[in-house]
């Protein structure tokens, strides 16, 4: 059955046999066909009626498609708008479908032609809709969900995939935000321990004084507010599997008997005087170059090689680009269910600058993203101005704006060594670290 079928049309174009040709050609197909001669009259047409798709030429007099176009999506971000433009119009059609258009044709065509345009925009918009709302209805959290489109990523959930087959240790190296966390879940849903519990600590989050106790246990009276025995995450997580997140950020003294409890699998709680025997199979991950820590004698050699098993590096959100646009659509639909909205999905120009902004918050970066572009948006599709890119002062355009710019190679870095800083909410150490500089070089950089 033919997509075009009871839908209604809205025709505008300054040739009034144009308006009708195209009429009658798509009423033979079983539509309903508004035509105009008027782009101000077709505006008012959109205001008080819904039309599944809007044909309009390029080049008219009173008003011109581009202007239309504007004009038509400020009043519905979700309408479909097909061009109808001349040969030498194309290049400005390209750019106007990347602006929101669905699609365009040139002239001279042939009806088949329009017509086969027209079913590919309901084809896609029917394919987006079905996307949005499987993932609402199905559980996006599912154990062990990953984003792997991207060849890089791909690689990824292979060697986590061969990790699980064993009880070896891994090690999980990359920047802040990159999905570590997800890949450590993917090895645990994939291993024989699948059904037992997955139990994660950040490191980087607990405080120094209570480090040893959240990891080995406590028993009571070892200190002032320890009233009762509590057992730690090695004992918490029984036979299945111990995440150690940013496992850098552990002193050394947690250090050596983190290695004694890999090498004899038991520890021993903080005031007791006997071991505990423990079965958790033990991932780790950092987000700092652990080789750099060993050099500066910030941790353990014998330590590092205990973990770095088996080491796989996940790749950052810039060097994985096609996984952007179906994260976006992972993110959305979350996002969309967490605050009770409809979303369709995201207009062509908001997509380009997801998928060219560099990301220094890599994949946490952007679900933080759309989590506010979702909350914030008025409309049922994500625009450009919904997304709060930060940075734009002092040059720091998205990246992807700077092509072409003919700027100087200094200002584009400088844009986007700012770029991370913001994303660090001005951490200009943490900056440091994921890019692989010192501070003073930083500093530099930023002309500071």
């Amino acid at each position: 059955m033919s997509l075009i079928r009871g839908k209604k049309f809205l025709v505008v174009d300054d040739d009034a046999g144009v308006v009708d040709f195209l009429r009658d050609s798509l009423v033979e197909q079983g539509a309903e066909v508004v035509g105009s001669t008027s782009p101000r009259e077709a505006l008012t047409f959109i205001a008080q009626d819904v039309f599944d798709l809007v044909i309009t030429d390029v080049e008219m007099p009173e008003l011109r498609g581009t202007e239309l176009l504007t004009a038509i999506l400020a009043a519905r971000p979700e309408q479909l708008v097909l061009l109808i433009t001349a040969f030498g119009s194309i290049e400005l059609a390209v750019s106007t479908v990347k602006a929101g258009a669905c699609d365009f044709i040139a002239k001279p065509f042939k009806i088949e032609a329009l017509l086969f345009a027209v079913e590919r925009a309901f084809q896609d918009r029917q394919i987006r809709r079905e996307i949005v709302r499987l993932r609402v209805a199905l559980p996006t959290d599912a154990p062990g969900a990953i984003v792997a489109r991207s060849p890089a990523m791909q690689k990824v959930v292979e060697a986590a995939r061969r990790a699980a087959r064993s009880d070896s240790t891994v090690l999980l190296t990359g920047e802040t935000g990159t999905g570590k966390s997800a890949v450590a879940k993917l090895i645990h849903d994939a291993s024989a321990r699948r059904e037992k519990s997955f139990f994660q600590v950040n490191c980087a989050a607990l405080p120094g004084h209570l480090i040893e106790s959240e990891l080995f246990g406590v028993r009571r009276g070892a200190y002032t507010d320890a009233r009762e025995d509590r057992a730690g995450a090695f004992v918490a997580a029984g036979e299945g599997t111990l995440f150690l997140d940013e496992v850098g950020e552990l002193p050394l003294d947690v250090q050596a008997k983190l290695l004694h409890a890999l090498e004899t699998n038991k520890v021993r709680p903080l005031g007791g005087s006997n071991e505990v025997t423990v079965r958790a199979r033990i991932l780790a991950a950092t987000n700092r170059p652990l080789e750099s820590l060993l050099r500066e004698g910030l941790f353990r050699p014998d330590l590092y090689y205990r973990l770095n098993v088996i080491r796989i590096e996940v790749p950052p959100l810039r060097e994985r680009r096609d996984d952007i646009v179906p994260l976006v659509d992972l993110f959305l639909s979350r996002a969309s269910e967490r605050h009770a909205r409809q979303l369709i999905g995201v207009s062509a120009a908001a997509m380009k600058r997801l998928v060219g902004y560099a990301w220094p918050g890599n994949v946490r970066e952007l679900a933080n993203h759309l989590e506010r572009a979702v909350a914030m948006s008025d409309h049922d599709t994500i625009l450009p101005e919904d997304l709060d890119f930060p940075g734009k002062a002092s040059g720091a355009e998205d990246l992807a704006d700077l092509e072409g710019s003919g700027l100087p190679l200094e200002d584009i870095e400088r844009a986007y060594v700012r770029r991370v800083v913001d994303a660090h909410g001005g951490n200009k150490a943490a900056a440091a670290r994921i890019l692989k500089i010192n501070r003073r070089t930083l500093y530099r950089k930023l002309g500071e």
